[in-house]
């Protein structure tokens, strides 16, 4: 995590395996997908066209043509992501139109109408609210479920159908069927119609968004709103809030009004959050992050600060030795998991400073006294702090929640062993005694991407960080390269659930809010493109960025 001195940039910071392994086998007429070995590999520059009268190898191949034989065959709608395949068509295509509804097929009302009215207000189109048939010139919106004995769908796909003067958007659930229509609003707004034929399309990764620090900057509700805005339209689905740091808690609290900062967040504006982001598919992730950055917390609680041999008290660090400390982490964790009902939790666990000196067993005696008290003789701190996040872990597992923590929060080769069901979160390599992402994955853990060389956005470039370009991303980065710029192994792939581009405000005011949401764009389109489809991409960076303009 981005952090100064004591800090994640001082020392640099489910459904989900089904759903990868899904995207990697998916096969449609006219697919334009590379086999998975190709995919899987990190990507350079963008791809040059072919030679002029060459075949292109990447074109999808083209259907019978219909009986309109006076249209000229169409093309991909352009979109940020790129859709992964279409099959063209000849005939007029489909712009919005006075008469034109938005219609939702019977049966369906219950599960799209929000889908469906969101569609109708964005591209002021009339909104059928009986359902009934699609006439000449309408959208229809339908689920489509597998029939019995076929392959289970991949979640979050849809496939767009341009034809007759129509528009019919299908997918297995309403999150499919939600992306089907922001595909079609960017090609409206890309071009001012979509041609004709037929769009098969589904996300590379399951997770797949943005990791923002509102403990350090206070960011108001409808900043970040807009950002979830953003984010649906890239097809993002996760928004990560740190909302707990040495600097700053940032949401009010009802069980400890004592620990709050201000400005903050009332609990009335996160459930507006949280219900704008439901309603745009995206699932927030909090994070209270402990033992260490917890300074904030701390400062109404001092006697739970840890503190050395010789009595010096550690930034941010709690005791964990001390009962009382969990019992207050844990009070707070149970009292934001119902604002949070999304299906994960982040717990920390990062850059926890007993661990960081030369003899963490000698500094801290009393954390070494507790480990062998728990784990038996030659215990020490690192199994201590594994037990913590453990113990954490169980809190919001316990309340239906998948748990969450930073890679340099799991240890190896002692007394206790992280729970294997807890998502590492990926962002160093850097930190004294970080593993390489190799292990993580050799272990058989699930792995999200946040690598810090390409993925963190901190503010004032604090410790030779610099902002991270959209350029990057897109040309050289893939959810393989998870630490500096090396890809892992292409068989590791399905470990890898996605990705987040991070925000960190180590110096939180180098930059406005709307300077931060301005610096993230492209890399946020960037990140988009290459977590729904890692392959190299067909567009050069600078068609992207023109089209990223004209869809925005």
């Amino acid at each position: 995590m981005g952090r100064t001195g004591n800090s994640r940039t001082g020392n640099i910071r489910t459904t989900a395996t089904a759903i990868a392994v899904a995207v990697a086998a998916l096969a449609v007429p006219g697919c334009t997908s590379a086999p998975a070995s190709d995919r899987a590999q990190p990507t350079g520059a963008a791809s040059s066209p072919a030679a002029p009268g060459s075949p292109d190898p990447t074109a999808p191949s083209a259907p019978a043509p219909s009986p309109g034989r006076s249209y000229p065959l169409s093309t991909a709608p352009r979109t940020i992501p790129a859709v992964r395949d279409f099959a063209p068509a000849r005939g007029p295509g489909w712009k919005p139109a006075p008469a034109a509804r938005v219609v939702v097929a019977p049966g369906n009302a219950a599960a799209l109408a929000d889908e469906g009215k969101a569609l109708a207000r964005d591209l002021k189109l009339g909104y059928a609210e009986d359902g009934g048939p699609a006439r000449p010139g309408d959208v229809q919106l339908a689920l489509d479920a597998a029939p019995a004995g076929a392959a289970k769908p991949v979640p979050e796909s849809y496939t767009l159908t341009v034809k007759g003067g129509g528009v019919r958007i299908t997918g297995p659930d309403d999150a499919g069927v939600f992306y089907g229509t922001r595909t079609l609003e960017q090609a409206v707004r890309a071009a001012g119609s979509i041609g004709e034929g037929t769009v098969k399309d589904a996300p590379d990764r399951p997770q797949r968004g943005l990791n923002l620090d509102i403990a350090r900057k206070n960011f108001t509700a409808p900043w970040i709103e807009d950002r979830l805005r953003e984010m649906a339209d890239l097809k993002l689905n996760q928004l990560g809030l740190h909302f707990s740091d040495d600097q700053a808690f940032r949401i009010a609290s009802v069980s400890h009004p004592e620990i709050v900062s201000d400005p903050h967040l009332t609990q009335a504006e996160v459930r507006g959050i949280v219900a704008l982001a439901r309603s745009l598919h995206i699932q927030v992730v909090p994070e209270i992050d402990s033992p260490g950055h917890l300074g904030a917390v701390l400062r109404a609680y001092p006697a739970l600060q840890l503190r050395d041999v010789n009595g010096r008290a550690v930034k941010g660090a709690v005791d964990i030795s001390n009962p009382a400390a969990a019992k207050l982490v844990d009070s707070l964790l149970r009292e934001y998991l119902p604002l949070f009902p999304g299906a994960y939790w982040h717990v920390g666990a990062d850059e926890y400073q007993a661990l960081v000196v030369k003899d963490p067993q000698a500094s801290f005696p009393q954390l070494a006294a507790a480990a062998r008290k728990r784990y038996g003789a030659g215990a020490g701190v690192a199994d201590l702090a594994t037990g913590w996040l453990n113990d954490r872990a169980a809190v919001v597992r316990g309340a239906g929640r998948v748990p969450k923590a930073w890679n340099d929060g799991f240890f190896t080769g002692g007394a206790a062993t992280a729970a294997r069901d807890i998502e590492v979160e990926y962002w160093t390599g850097k930190e004294i005694g970080a593993r390489p992402p190799l292990e993580y994955l050799r272990e058989g853990r699930p792995v999200v991407n946040l690598n810090d060389e390409y993925l963190y956005y901190v503010l004032g470039e604090p410790n030779d960080f610099t902002y991270p370009t959209g350029r990057r991303i897109y040309e050289q980065w893939t959810p393989l390269v998870l630490r500096g710029t090396e890809a892992v192994p292409a068989r590791y792939s399905g470990q890898i659930l996605g990705a987040r581009l991070a925000v960190w405000c180590d110096l939180a005011g180098s930059q406005t809010q709307a300077q931060v949401a301005e610096g993230i764009r492209l890399p946020l389109a960037a990140l988009a493109q290459k977590v729904w489809d890692p392959r190299t991409p067909q567009q050069t960076w600078g068609q992207f960025t023109a089209l990223a303009d004209r869809v925005r």
